[in-house]
């Protein structure tokens, strides 16, 4: 990939707007392949999540199209740390949301036979049941829907620490509801 920088100085929005879209594409061309490969290595061969990651990648760039550095050496490298970055940024969000559970297992434990797993599946139900509608709502959105906190705060027309800590509290209710020694 050649970088051609382009000068700002008499050139119209428009113009400078056509400039980024075709830098973006000579970007995404010559790197995709390599940028998904490092991805997936980092996702052990996940392609999808490793497909997502390569778009916030790429996001990021464009954003950041500003920065990209003329020589392609360090153009790659500016790259593949940003892809990093992503991927690390991504691992941490995973780790600081409480586990989730996919609406096919929620199903799977209604037809459960044991006598403890419908007890236990009606008292998570009585707990969260018994959770404010807020809290609810911030656990149907995150959990049940899988919506991202940025997108479960634009929903419920909250801000994202409310989500958080919406979320934290309401789970930290139903850990308390379903065993008190916690």
């Amino acid at each position: 990939m050649t970088v051609t920088m382009v000068a700002s100085h008499g050139t119209s929005t428009a113009g400078r707007r056509r400039d980024d879209e075709l830098l973006m594409e000579s970007v995404h061309a010559t790197h995709y392949r390599p940028l998904l490969r490092f991805l997936l290595g980092l996702t052990r061969n996940e392609r999808p999540a490793a497909e997502d990651l390569l778009q916030e990648t790429m996001l990021r760039v464009w954003r950041h199209l500003d920065s990209l550095p003329a020589e392609e050496e360090n153009a790659r490298k500016w790259l593949f740390t940003i892809a990093r970055r992503v991927a690390i940024d991504a691992a941490r969000s995973r780790q600081a949301r409480p586990s989730e559970v996919s609406l096919m297992e929620a199903d799977q434990m209604s037809t459960v036979d044991s006598v403890s797993g419908t007890l236990a599946l009606r008292d998570l139900t009585d707990a969260f049941h018994r959770l404010s509608t807020e809290h609810r709502m911030v656990l149907q959105e995150l959990h049940f829907r899988g919506a991202s906190v940025e997108e479960a705060a634009q929903r419920l027309g909250v801000p994202a620490g409310t989500v958080k800590s919406r979320a934290h509290y309401a789970m930290r209710l139903l850990r308390t509801a379903l065993d008190p020694t916690v």
